[in-house]
């Protein structure tokens, strides 16, 4: 598809005769926006081209479906009748020119070792993303910035606390991110799936409190340098803040962990008595390696990946997977991975091989890769619910809500539930293939069916 890309536009330009580059100049000062195809979906960019008042070209880009807006171009080049856009931070470039119309830059988005089509229209309409779950305000509720202190660890954790309008004092939940640094509403292409959870269940009576990750916004300590481990007892000290509380009911605190706060949440419970019960969404059942490889079939499988192509991807992982498991000296893995990124067939780009390291790397990752969350489960002793959704391709419904069920019984537990949610994905939204290309196109930020789930189970809980 790349070469005949290519050939397309060579033949046009034998057509069209090139433009002078103080025409494309002239041509460029303008709101150019589209659509970036990945997979079955699509993501709009953005880019504000102006000119200064030294006559340089100047830019910024939004990406409104991820939520991202004002991301600094470093440079605008115009070479003969084409134009490159480059972002460093990103390590990411636009190449493109004016085929036919002035209105029209035809090129290629790259970024991440892929170059994929895209269009930009010059366009005067401002660009709406349409989020009709979210919140407005004034609230039914009281809203409360808070900030109370981990003092294992020697930081502070800062977040939002929603009460709900009651005489007596009302059961709460501590809501508990995914992977990667994330802030209090989990926002994640542009949606902010905690926030719209948090309202629900503050409506229905149930206290909530949602807090930046350490290093995140507000909070303080490091992200990078934690694991799962050292983000329970994150968890804890939010469970203590909530205990002295006089609006807050301490025989009802619960945990609701999404994804890797699914792993979290089973521990938080071992640890603290207080736990009354907790809720997992698309908390993992097996293995992070085990989860990891199905993962990546199932993702490239989404992507339009061939079969050949998913399974070169899984052979990758696997030797990539092994020294990780294998290598305790840093220095010794850090080069054992680099060699074998950089014989990949794929040719990956240097960008791409570097941000591999640094996430084989980590600590966080090294540690998930070999936790097994099972015999955790086993020891839990208080309600569970256990949602996944059907089209879930991160984490497989099936195969973990089994393993869930299994080391639930094994421990003896007798108040649990384990479903499936049918037609919902990763985020718990109504998807057509649960692909991550749909994330940010889906309007639906977190599915009412779901939300009616979480919310009426954690009620019927005395």
């Amino acid at each position: 598809m790349r070469s005949r890309l290519f050939f397309v536009l060579a033949l046009t330009a034998l057509i069209i005769p090139a433009r002078l580059e103080s025409q494309v100049q002239n041509l460029l000062p303008h709101q150019w926006a589209g659509t970036l195809k990945i997979g079955s979906a699509g993501i709009r960019l953005v880019f504000h081209i102006r000119e200064d008042s030294l006559g340089t070209l100047r830019a910024t880009m939004d990406s409104p479906d991820q939520g991202a807006t004002d991301i600094g171009i470093d440079t605008v080049i115009v070479k003969g009748d084409s134009v490159r856009l480059t972002l460093n931070r990103l390590r990411a470039s636009f190449e493109g020119q004016f085929v036919s119309a002035d209105t029209t830059l035809t090129g290629v988005w790259n970024q991440g070792g892929m170059s994929l089509p895209i269009v930009l229209k010059r366009s005067i309409s401002e660009i709406v993303v349409r989020r009709p779950q979210e919140p407005a305000k004034p609230y039914p509720y009281d809203e409360e910035e808070v900030v109370y202190p981990n003092t294992r660890a020697d930081i502070s954790l800062a977040g939002t606390m929603t009460l709900p309008r009651r005489a007596t004092p009302a059961p709460a939940v501590i809501l508990v991110s995914g992977s990667g640094p994330q802030d209090r509403d989990e926002t994640v292409f542009g949606h902010r799936p905690f926030l719209v959870l948090a309202d629900y269940l503050t409506r229905q009576g149930i206290a909530v409190l949602r807090f930046d990750d350490r290093g995140v916004g507000k909070s303080s300590g490091s992200h990078a340098a934690a694991t799962t481990l050292d983000f329970v007892t994150d968890a804890v000290a939010g469970v203590e803040f909530l205990k002295s509380r006089k609006e807050i009911d301490p025989k009802k605190i619960g945990i609701i962990g999404h994804s890797e706060g699914g792993l979290i949440a089973p521990l938080v419970a071992l640890e603290s008595r207080d736990v009354a019960f907790i809720v997992l969404l698309a908390g993992p059942g097996l293995p992070g390696e085990e989860i990891l490889y199905r993962q990546g079939v199932l993702l490239a499988k989404a992507a339009s990946a061939t079969d050949a192509a998913a399974s070169q991807n899984l052979m990758l992982q696997k030797k990539l997977f092994a020294v990780v498991k294998q290598e305790k000296d840093s220095a010794t893995l850090h080069n054992s991975l680099l060699q074998i990124l950089k014989n990949d067939p794929n040719q990956l780009s240097d960008a791409v091989i570097q941000a591999q390291l640094r996430s084989l790397t980590s600590p966080w990752f090294r540690f998930f890769l070999t936790y097994d969350p099972r015999p955790a489960l086993s020891k839990v002793t208080c309600p569970v619910l256990a949602l996944i959704g059907e089209k879930d391709l991160q984490l497989p419904a099936k195969e973990n809500l089994k393993e869930i069920d299994a080391a639930l019984r094994k421990g003896g537990n007798k108040n649990f539930v384990v479903k499936e949610l049918p037609g919902l994905n990763h985020l718990f939204q109504t998807a057509e293939t649960g692909g991550t290309g749909e994330y940010a196109t889906i309007e639906e930020t977190f599915s009412p069916i779901a939300l009616k789930e979480i919310g009426e189970w954690i009620m019927r809980q005395k």
